[in-house]
């Protein structure tokens, strides 16, 4: 490995340097983010599955264990999620606490709180394999939210959480891997095209049922490249081990669509600030040079029974799990969700894109 490849890259000081800007820019501490606010599935679920009848749980080690304390919260990763370091660099809370968790007060939930459901989708169908809550059903807990909310804390003052907190959409690989690609249930229904205008058509509405109900600053996350994702490299049965080239497209293509409605959106929705997050450009750089992120490892998660190709969540056993010695190494914690380090860097994305935004002028 050439001395190149030791070098901090110029790209991670880039990273580092949007984490570090938001903790010490006008937005942080300063109130005028007051909240961080979650939709999403398995990438933003901070623990909500915990609390419902479903097989996608993380609530189990090898999960959480470079979580404060070693615990396993519900998190898919072995540590924090995205949605946490934005709410730490935004000068709030450095976890986002669960909806559904009996832990948590309203007060608690005013800084910041996580609608997501590991396994949901923008197709509702999607949600209904694993017996997760669906994107409706996230914006319905939204809605009992703010209620809860003016309750708690009076019109004035949640007018001022709602419509100045940065809401954070991660959702819709799974509508791709579970429910039209490797599981066709949608598939005999849409074609491709049809499939994404479909889902691109859920986002929207999505988007505009949280600003009807007054959001203002929304971020959008596009799709990862999926068939870089270990267990597609690992059931690639045309070029075993490689990237699947066809799913990546598909998530190119409905990137492209998806980027396009927000950006529509953010011209036709009064006061409103809609940011698309390229996922795709980050994680597709990580996995083909990884040494310039730090990383040694971008094909195999970090956990596995050996192969850290097919590893993940109800595939797993607690018994066969095994765990590399630093997670930080790999992309990938699982065979399909990022590591901790992985998700600090998208962090940063979701962070630059909200900066284009001009967030900190929201109130």
């Amino acid at each position: 490995m050439s001395s190149l490849r030791h070098a901090m890259p110029v790209v991670l000081v880039l990273v580092h340097a949007v984490l570090a800007l938001a903790l010490q820019g006008p937005a942080a501490g300063s109130g005028e983010v007051p909240a961080v606010i979650v939709f999403g599935d398995s990438t933003a679920d901070t623990g909500n599955n915990n609390f419902i009848q479903t097989v996608a749980r993380g609530n189990y080690a090898p999960y959480g264990r470079d979580y404060a304390g070693g615990v396993a919260t519900g998190r898919f990763s072995n540590g924090r999620l995205p949605a946490d370091f934005v709410s730490e660099a935004l000068g709030l809370p450095p976890s986002v606490p669960a909806y559904l968790d009996p832990a948590h007060t309203i007060h608690h939930l005013a800084s910041g709180v996580s609608f997501a459901s590991a396994g949901s989708g923008l197709d509702n169908i999607t949600a209904q394999i694993p017996s997760a809550m669906t994107l409706s059903e996230q914006i319905d807990h939204f809605r009992q939210y703010t209620e809860r909310l003016r309750r708690a804390k009076g019109e004035a003052a949640a007018r001022r959480i709602i419509a100045g907190a940065l809401y954070i959409f991660s959702i819709g690989a799974s509508d791709f891997l579970q429910n039209y690609l490797v599981f066709p249930v949608r598939g005999y229904s849409f074609t491709p095209a049809e499939y994404e205008a479909y889902l691109v058509g859920a986002a929207e509405a999505a988007v505009r049922a949280v600003h009807g109900l007054g959001a203002r600053a929304v971020t959008f996350a596009g799709l990862p490249p999926l068939g870089c994702l270990p267990l597609e490299r690992a059931v690639n049965l045309r070029i075993p081990g490689d990237c699947n080239s066809a799913y990546n497209m598909a998530a190119v293509s409905f990137n492209r669509r998806l980027e396009g409605m927000i950006g529509r959106l953010g011209r036709e929705l009064p006061g409103a600030r809609v940011a698309y997050v390229d996922q795709y450009g980050l994680l597709s750089a990580m996995i083909a040079r990884p040494w310039e992120y730090g990383f040694e490892n971008s094909a195999q998660g970090c956990c596995g029974s050996g192969t850290g190709y097919v590893e993940t969540g109800a595939l797993w056993s607690l018994k066969s799990a095994l765990a590399c010695d630093d997670a930080g190494k790999y992309v990938f914690f699982d065979a399909v969700h990022p590591s901790e380090r992985a998700y600090r860097m998208i962090a940063g994305a979701i962070l630059n894109a909200t900066s284009h935004s001009r967030l900190h002028r929201f109130h």
